[in-house]
């Protein structure tokens, strides 16, 4: 019985001594857990309870144009918030102090921010009276009214208001580029579009805190010192984008919406075709990018609520929209480059095949030239120059459906282009095509593609054959401006050959000089392009028209693709030729010059008054001497006063100098000050010829400048206004026989 005794105590001592093993090791393991597994979280819990924070948010890297022009910069401004719990404690202290009770105390800081920040006196209040360590006020304060801020809470000795520095994003040219550029939202996050919400991680950088040690409720220990994190500022983008052409552009789409009464927005970009680079892209409308909830044209203002969902749905829908990369359109006849290039390199035609224009019977449809009499037999290149649909339908149906469709995918027409923007649509074309798809698709109908790889494809054929890749970004820098990345210019692919790439520009040079894009041409600049008009059902009747332009500049050595894009014009004589290739040509123009490209005049520009001289200064000089530069500038002169004095001094001249005037133009020569001006009545030009348009201002001493030809469509004088003998009016044409 012993030895059973004595053997249940010993098991009893052996179970307690496991058990109390056992509870040992558990709590060595939750120690363990504690501090190794759990150790980082506990401590950075324990850390933020004893600390509070105040976030100093990090300057958003700066966005540069091509030429270092700032597009986007963030400045230094302040925050204000308080620190409720600890303004309660002071209204306590001062309470004890016979100095007001708490809620005075609370009421006077509330009145004072709100006249200082112009804020609701009720909310301020609401959020002094809340429990808690912090509570925002106001984001993105002047500096000035900060430190006003500043002095006051010094002043009068206030406990609990913070000011700290804050961040606001700028936008010194408003509505340039604004779908490129984009807009930030109130934590300096990149919203919607643009640069700053596809790079937003890079430029956004890595914010501050300013850290203060606290009780168990939050208020701030005495003698507390605070610690500062510095913030580390964001990555600085520069973009491919030429501000000055970026304004051009603009400026020539605002006034074509208004001249044609475009009801559905325009689109334009200007690609430097040998790297992919985008000098300009615009969409309108636009948008300030400083207040990018404003009310849009054609809503009530009134009525308009600002930043809700139902106004971020009509403001992405209209003004945020950027039409050159989130839209696709019906190109019409601009696609038939695509086709000509493709039948070119197949070897299915040369420039001097011939053809008949005659209707294409097929599947029932008639497929016929969009002139009602049609263009008879002519060669493929006339056939480009004329835009006849049949011949390309034709064409396509010689060269096959794969191999049509080959040259298709090769020119980027089936996928993305893949450009640093979000938000980049794709084309839609039929997903099992038959021969009458693709001979309508031939000439660019019941198609959609983007603006960006149409421009895209003309690029290619522009530099040789290849096709790139676009972009809206050139380099990353930090705030030494120190290079961190440079992007590449991207070759996709290889689409024609370098000869075919030369013969489809000499055609489509063919095309503005004498085709259906000749209202594009710029005197001076060998131009090459193609005109497209497309119908769609957006509406029943009026304004279904989208016409466009597509072009490359010069022949010889391209340096900017162009493409434009009016959707929904009204003015009764819709075309691409008629209204976006007069339109097209103006930015070729202006673009051109700001390149510094030179000028080359043809026979055709010297035959039609289209040479250009800049009226030299003969101010001073002798009637011997002025009449001398005259000649030899090939200009005509009449002298005006002392007309037999060959010593007479010219005192003054009209044209001023470095007016732009044709040769053979007549310059005004007056030997005194004081000589008798004449004035003459502008005329109405429009309508007039080239040629007659020349005859009525020469019998009335008046000089012209002239771009393209036609018949005059404005006069840069309106007509009935008196003017100076000698003056110059500028007059624009246009060709009303083209597609």
């Amino acid at each position: 019985m012993k030895n059973k005794a004595a053997m249940s105590m010993q098991t009893k001592k052996i179970i307690v001594l496991l058990t109390f093993v056992f509870i040992v090791l558990l709590l060595l393991l939750r120690v363990g857990w504690i501090q190794f597994v759990k150790g980082e979280e506990y401590q950075k819990g324990a850390f933020e309870q004893q600390n509070r924070g105040r976030i100093i948010p990090a300057k958003r890297g700066t966005i540069f144009d091509r030429n270092g022009q700032i597009l986007a910069i963030s400045a230094t401004v302040e925050q204000v918030s308080v620190n409720p719990n600890a303004i309660l404690d002071q209204g306590k202290v001062l309470a004890k102090a016979n100095k007001g009770t708490v809620e005075d105390y609370q009421i006077k800081i509330a009145k004072g921010l709100s006249e200082f920040l112009q804020l609701n006196y009720d909310d301020i209040l609401k959020k002094i009276k809340k429990s808690g360590s912090y509570q925002e006020i106001k984001r993105k304060v002047e500096v000035d009214i900060g430190q006003k801020v500043r002095e006051w809470r010094n002043e009068n000795e206030i406990i609990g208001v913070n000011i700290d520095e804050d961040v606001k994003r700028y936008y010194p040219n408003e509505n340039l580029a604004s779908h490129v550029i984009g807009f930030t939202g109130k934590d300096d996050q990149g919203l919607v579009c643009g640069i700053e919400s596809s790079f937003d991680t890079l430029l956004s950088g890595k914010a501050g805190r300013i850290i203060s040690e606290v009780d168990a409720k939050g208020r701030e220990l005495p003698y507390n010192e605070e610690k500062r994190i510095e913030p580390e500022n964001g990555t600085n983008i520069v973009s491919t984008i030429d501000i000055n052409i970026q304004y051009i552009v603009e400026k020539v789409l605002e006034q074509a919406i208004i001249d044609y009464k475009v009801t559905e927005g325009a689109a334009c970009i200007v690609m430097d075709p040998n790297n992919g680079e985008i000098l300009a892209m615009a969409s309108k409308p636009d948008f300030n990018l400083n207040t990018p909830y404003e009310c849009p044209p054609g809503l009530d203002p009134a009525t308009w609520k600002g930043n809700n969902q139902e106004s971020i749905k009509a403001l992405s829908e209209t003004v945020w929209r950027n039409k050159a990369l989130t839209d696709t359109y019906e190109p019409g006849s601009t696609f038939k480059a695509i086709t000509a290039s493709a039948a070119l390199e197949e070897g299915i035609v040369t420039p001097e095949t011939m053809f008949s224009d005659a209707p294409l019977q097929l599947s029932g449809w008639a497929m016929r030239c969009w002139r009602r009499e049609g263009h008879g037999t002519e060669t493929f290149r006339q056939a480009v120059e004329n835009s006849c649909n049949p011949i390309f339908a034709k064409v396509a149906l010689q060269m096959g459906r794969p191999a049509f469709y080959k040259y298709v995918e090769a020119f980027g027409m089936r996928s993305k282009t893949g450009i640093q923007l979000s938000g980049e649509a794709n084309s839609i074309f039929h997903t099992d095509p038959q021969d009458i798809d693709m001979c309508v698709s031939a000439f660019g109908q019941r198609i959609q593609i983007t603006p960006l790889q149409l421009v895209s494809a003309y690029s290619a054929i522009a530099n040789g054959g290849n096709l790139l890749q676009p972009k809206i970004v050139k380099e990353l820098t930090d705030d030494n401006n120190t290079v961190i990345k440079r992007y590449d210019t991207k070759v996709i692919r290889q689409v024609i050959s370098k000869e075919t790439s030369t013969t489809m520009l000499d055609i489509l040079e063919g095309v503005v000089s004498k085709g259906t894009g000749k209202n594009a041409y710029v005197k001076g600049y060998r131009i090459a392009g193609k005109t497209g008009t497309s119908q769609t059902l957006q509406t029943p009747t009026t304004g279904r028209y989208i016409v466009s332009f597509c072009g490359i500049a010069p022949v010889d050595n391209p340096q900017i693709t162009v493409l434009l894009i009016m959707d929904h014009t009204n003015t009764g004589n819709e075309s691409g030729g008629t209204l976006a290739a007069p339109t097209a040509g103006k930015i070729f123009e202006q673009v051109l010059e700001y390149l510094k490209v030179e000028r080359r005049y043809t026979e055709s520009d010297k035959v039609e008054l289209r040479v250009d001289k800049y009226v030299p200064s003969v101010i001073n000089r002798t009637a011997a001497e002025a009449i001398t530069i005259m000649k030899k500038e090939n200009l005509t002169y009449k002298i005006v006063g002392d007309v037999n004095n060959p010593n007479a001094v010219i005192q003054d001249q009209m044209p001023r100098v470095g007016a732009n005037i044709p040769e053979k133009s007549t310059v005004i020569l007056y030997t005194s000050k004081d000589s008798t001006k004449k004035q003459v009545v502008m005329p109405d030009l429009k309508g007039y010829t080239l040629e007659d348009a020349y005859n009525k201002l020469l019998a009335l001493g008046i000089n012209m400048k002239a771009y393209n030809s036609g018949v005059v469509l404005t006069q840069s004088i309106p007509a009935g206004e008196q003017v100076e003998e000698g003056a110059v009016v500028e007059l624009r044409f246009v060709s009303y026989d083209v597609e």
